[in-house]
């Protein structure tokens, strides 16, 4: 029995699906098109590339659109809040304690960036960025409240106490996370998976720097006065 003739919009087609497995569908689909691209068509013929490749670079386009306009707002809000530009670049700094943990988590995965790989790093700058603020928000407290003057001891007093409370938060994430990021090779966690293990591994990096080297940047480069 042959095979019926499809068309669509009045025009003949003939699909042609492939099966990607163990290999990144991005990288795949370049290669692809870099083949396609020396067939010669006859007068009338040529082909279209639809499927999960497309849909997951429109999405990631999105996401990375979305990101940038929400980023703008956050600096412009913590510029707002802590009023302090210096401050508020040394805060940005903990970004890249964050990446470290994220990159590794990603060479775990066979060195894939998908979708799920690029909402587990935006949700982890949050993250870590919120660690920062605290640690900031109650650096300015000791000297508007406690009276204290911005040297050595705040700087470690700031640290000690919100040690608890930063570690809480990373603890916690990180346990609720972990059995996705064990099984982020299992059938249908294709985004879960690969996002909670960007978000455990940046989780650990960001935390121990966080507590360790952003203190020591604060106290040599930062600036806290007493606000009236």
């Amino acid at each position: 029995m042959e095979d019926p003739i499809l068309h669509q919009g009045g025009k003949r087609i003939q699909t042609i699906t492939a099966d990607i497995d163990e290999r990144d569908i991005n990288d795949f689909n370049n290669d692809l098109k870099n083949e396609l691209n020396k067939l010669k068509l006859n007068q009338g013929n040529y082909y279209e590339i639809t499927g999960a490749a497309q849909a997951n670079a429109k999405s990631q386009e999105e996401l990375i659109v979305h990101s940038v306009i929400a980023g703008a707002g956050i600096l412009l809000m913590l510029y707002i809040a802590f009023g302090n530009l210096r401050n508020l670049l040394l805060t940005l700094f903990n970004l890249p304690f964050a990446l470290i943990g994220g990159v590794f988590a990603v060479t775990f995965n066979a060195g894939w960036i998908s979708i799920g790989s690029l909402v587990g790093f935006v949700t982890l700058f949050g993250i870590t960025l919120r660690n920062s603020i605290m640690l900031i928000s109650h650096y300015q407290h000791l000297i508007n409240i406690e009276n204290r003057i911005w040297n050595l001891e705040t700087c470690i007093k700031g640290a000690s106490e919100r040690l608890p409370s930063i570690l809480m938060t990373a603890i916690v994430t990180a346990l609720g996370l972990l059995p996705l990021a064990l099984g982020s090779g299992e059938p249908g966690k294709e985004i879960e998976g690969p996002m909670a293990s960007i978000i455990v591994g940046g989780l650990l990096t960001s935390t121990i720097l966080n507590l360790l080297i952003l203190p020591s940047i604060m106290l040599h480069f930062g600036k806290f006065e007493k606000e009236e």
